[in-house]
């Protein structure tokens, strides 16, 4: 990067707008894999209020091979259990813990409010020699292709302007996002007519402290998620907007209609405030070298917790895209794969939490009825059944993201005719020990078992990458016998015998 004061100008190679979790994340790999950049924000310093609160255990695993998982282990809550009511009622708990067991490192869910993780990422983008230029708000920015900084923004500031000319720029700046309006991107989605709330609540009575509570009723709908400290929990809920009319949804209103629907109760709140929730998502997530992530690229309801998660897992795919492409890995058109594989993850989520939505708070007769009626009913025999199922890891695997999946290729896709593997496209299946290969975050190739010497030496020598012989442990996703070349961001881009392994990974490889 270099910096010429006397112009008020900065070259680099990408400029990040948004200091939000996204992208923090963002710019925490690029510094990381060595990309200069820049990563500016109109805020004065990191967010004070907690806002979104969850982690996945994918989100987990990206702290991990970013080398600050302790941090975050040390600062956060874990949640090992479900438990599913009705209003005041408790109908049965789903052990989520146990479920994710052997799947990933980190069962269950984590709670780290964003505020946390926030600083968490500030302080090691420092560590890593880098800062946030707080106070830059971005004015303006144009594209000029030809140009070899195609990108020039404005960034306003209490000393005058700043420009910044870079060869790409990353929108990571919410649901508002300037970097999306000024390059005409539509938003396409709904506004829910439904009013949030959310209290940082202490001295929670009426909930499981220890675990992630799910209240639906025949009106409202409430969650809690587990924050430690004296009692503390998360409650966020819904009230229909006929039911407060014109006015604000103050909390004290809440108080009253949790204590009588769920006979919840609670001492001071940290932070309390209401919200409209979007289900909304670009129209494009890359404009020529502009491109959008996080909150800026799709929003949706905080049901399943998966937002913060979402946009988090947007900048870890994105870094290693931009890292191979400008350090000459990959070409320019390997870029496109980032729209590819992560439009369709926030496509999915959003249809999702759209339709759960919609089912706990439709005010139509019949889901009203269904929840009244039946829900009692059959709650607590699914919550029971559920954890003796043989595929209800897979349930796991959904709500904490690590079975997404990436088609490797336009190619690929129509090969498969839609019909999705188990491990190509998706993250590494956890082994037990495999993670470990993955913080070298480089292009590398995986074998578990059946295979001899001379296929691994001539792999290797072919390719040019490290082969790891590895054991399954159990895992029965993995194949003895098999070759799985492994993307830097653990995704698996291909498996062959080793009689075909060179040229197929060679294929896959050719971006």
């Amino acid at each position: 990067m270099r910096t010429d004061m006397a112009e008020r100008e900065i070259q680099t190679d990408v400029l990040v707008v948004g200091a939000g979790p996204t992208g923090l994340m963002l710019a925490n790999w690029l510094a990381k894999l060595g990309v200069p950049m820049v990563v500016a924000d109109g805020k004065s310093e990191p967010t004070r209020e907690s806002r979104a609160l969850g982690l996945q255990a994918r989100s987990m695993e990206i702290y991990d091979q970013l080398g600050v998982i302790d941090k975050v282990l040390a600062e956060s809550t874990v949640a090992q259990k479900l438990v599913f009511g009705y209003e005041a009622r408790e109908l049965g708990r789903v052990p989520i813990g146990r479920l994710g067991r052997g799947v990933t490192p980190y069962p269950g869910i984590t709670f780290l409010e964003q505020s946390r993780n926030e600083q968490l990422l500030v302080d090691n983008l420092k560590a890593l020699g880098s800062d946030v230029f707080w106070q830059h708000r971005l004015t303006a920015l144009d594209v000029d292709l030809p140009d070899p900084l195609p990108v020039t923004a404005t960034l306003a500031t209490d000393h005058g302007g700043v420009r910044v000319r870079a060869r790409y720029c990353v929108g990571a700046d919410g649901g508002s996002s300037t970097v999306r309006s000024a390059r005409g991107i539509a938003f396409e989605g709904i506004t829910n007519a439904h009013t949030f709330y959310v209290s940082d609540a202490t001295e929670v009575r009426g909930l499981a402290l220890d675990a992630v509570n799910v209240r639906p009723g025949t009106e409202d709908f409430l969650l809690g998620f587990p924050m430690g400290g004296d009692s503390d929990v998360r409650l966020i809920g819904t009230v229909r907007n006929s039911d407060i009319g014109g006015d604000e949804l103050s909390e004290d209103t809440v108080r009253r209609r949790l204590q009588r629907i769920y006979s919840v109760s609670y001492g001071p709140s940290r932070w309390y405030s209401t919200y409209k929730v979007h289900h909304r998502t670009a129209a494009v997530f890359r404009d020529g070298p502009v491109f959008l992530a996080g909150d800026a690229a799709h929003v949706h309801s905080p049901v399943g917790a998966q937002g913060m998660n979402t946009g988090l897992q947007d900048a870890h795919n994105l870094a290693f895209k931009l890292a191979d492409v400008l350090q000459g890995r990959a070409s320019e058109r390997y870029l496109d794969r980032y729209e590819a594989e992560r439009r369709p993850v926030a496509r999915r989520l959003i249809s999702t939490t759209d339709r759960l939505f919609g089912i706990i708070t439709s005010a139509r007769p019949v889901p009203r009825t269904l929840r009244r009626l039946i829900l009692p009913v059959l709650a607590p025999v699914a919550t029971n059944v559920l954890p003796r199922l043989r595929g209800a890891p897979r349930l796991f695997e959904y709500v904490s993201q690590v079975r997404i999946h990436y088609w490797m290729s336009d190619e690929a896709k129509q090969a498969a005719r839609g019909r999705r593997g188990k491990v190509v496209g998706r993250r590494l299946p956890y082994t037990g020990s495999n993670f470990e290969t993955l913080l070298s975050l480089t292009w590398q190739v995986h074998a578990y078992g059946g295979i001899d010497d001379v296929a691994v030496h001539h792999v290797r020598s072919a390719l040019g990458l490290d082969v790891q012989v590895l054991p399954l442990n159990g895992n029965t996703k993995l194949q003895p016998g098999y070759f799985y070349l492994i993307r830097p961001d653990g995704f698996v881009a291909a498996e062959s015998l080793p009689v075909g392994a060179v040229s197929t990974f060679t294929a896959a490889m050719a971006r």
